[in-house]
């Protein structure tokens, strides 16, 4: 397969991405890590668009803010028209509460990178994907508009989702997944792990389990259960007195982990993780994770694929085995590797060059 080089190229090509920059979470950081990669590439631009999902607040979430002034990047509101070689949109579901994308493109490639799941578990949608595909296909004239999933488990819905759709005939699927940058600091494991248990992320009633798993993954017997991203917890008055509670944004992520050695992950049963970047800063911080089977199609044995009911089985043999904590953890960074942004360069290498590895 050609490599595309962009320092040897004559002609850098223009890269535009789209992006509604006001996402909390997963979306932004994976965006802002993706641009220092894509800045090598060709002239770039960044352009957001004012959606109805958030409203018409120009705000840019601060993990965006910080990377486009590093790169000296202005960041393009509302652009009626967008132009480039390659145009990258991240993150489709912004359109979901609109019928109409207000920005013409015109490019020689279009990439839309999938960041939410085209369907939930059970098969149900996870959001209008047809009508926004329909508004980007509508507001586009580009050679070829391919889809870019970010993960094997987000790629499953995705194809799952084209499968028995008439638009599939408009998209192509990149061979390979678009995944996210996480690359952070490399903490060590703790020498003699206790039974202390954590998770954290946005409040969303998606991202919690039931309660009666919640009871079973944070017990009274745990030396400590601390929560961070309780919000919706807290405003129902779902109080525990073995429990730690804290709003989201509470206190930093990296104090959250040095108060816990493991990091115990489930979520609502209609709702599953696309890609999980939440995990990949529990690895980094040197935290033995358990989560459920669909995530660790991603990670691999990076996590501990498992139940909520088999949670104290797995928190006590390892307690009791430091060894084997260690050596989980271990493994656990050594596999972080493969988010690197040094992969990711060499997988944009690929997608901008002429044979960028597409399947049908």
């Amino acid at each position: 397969m050609p490599v595309f080089d962009a320092l040897s190229c004559p002609s850098r090509p223009k890269i535009a991405y789209i992006i509604e920059p006001r996402f909390s979470g997963g979306t932004s950081a994976a965006v802002a890590a993706e641009l220092r990669v894509a800045v090598e590439f060709g002239e770039l631009e960044v352009h957001a668009v004012t959606s109805r999902t958030f409203g018409e607040d120009q705000y840019i979430a601060p993990v965006l803010r910080r990377v486009l002034d590093e790169l000296r990047i202005p960041l393009i509101w509302d652009a009626p028209r967008v132009g480039a070689d390659f145009v990258i949109l991240h993150n489709p579901a912004f359109l979901k509460f609109q019928d109409v994308l207000n920005t013409r493109i015109f490019a020689r490639d279009l990439i839309v990178v999938t960041h939410e799941n085209f369907l939930r578990p059970g098969g149900e949608e996870g959001f209008d994907v047809s009508s926004c595909l329909s508004q980007i296909e509508a507001s586009a004239l580009s050679l070829r508009k391919s889809l870019a999933p970010i993960s094997p488990y987000n790629r499953k819905t995705v194809t799952d989702w084209l499968a028995g759709s008439r638009v599939a005939r408009q998209w192509e699927v990149l061979g390979a997944d678009w995944f996210n940058i996480c690359e952070t600091e490399i903490e060590a494991p703790c020498d003699t792990p206790s039974d202390r248990r954590g998770r954290h992320s946005r409040p969303g009633f998606e991202k919690f389990p039931a309660l009666a798993d919640l009871d079973r993954c944070f017990p009274e017997h745990a030396q400590s259960n601390v929560i961070l991203g309780a919000d919706a917890l807290l405003d129902a008055r779902v109080l525990r007195p073995h429990w730690t509670l804290l709003p989201f944004n509470a206190i930093r992520v990296d104090e959250f982990f040095e108060m816990i050695d493991f990091f115990v992950y489930f979520t609502a049963p209609t709702w599953q993780e696309s890609f999980g970047r939440v995990i990949a800063e529990a690895l980094a911080a040197g935290k033995v994770v358990l989560t459920n089977a669909d995530i660790g199609v991603t990670f691999g044995d990076a996590v501990l694929s498992c139940r909520p009911p088999d949670v104290d089985g797995i928190i006590s043999d390892l307690i009791a085995q430091p060894h084997r904590y260690h050596e989980q953890v271990s493994r656990s960074q050594s596999a972080l590797a493969r988010y690197s942004a040094e992969n990711f360069r060499a997988q944009l290498s690929n997608v901008l060059s002429a044979d960028s590895g597409v399947s049908g």
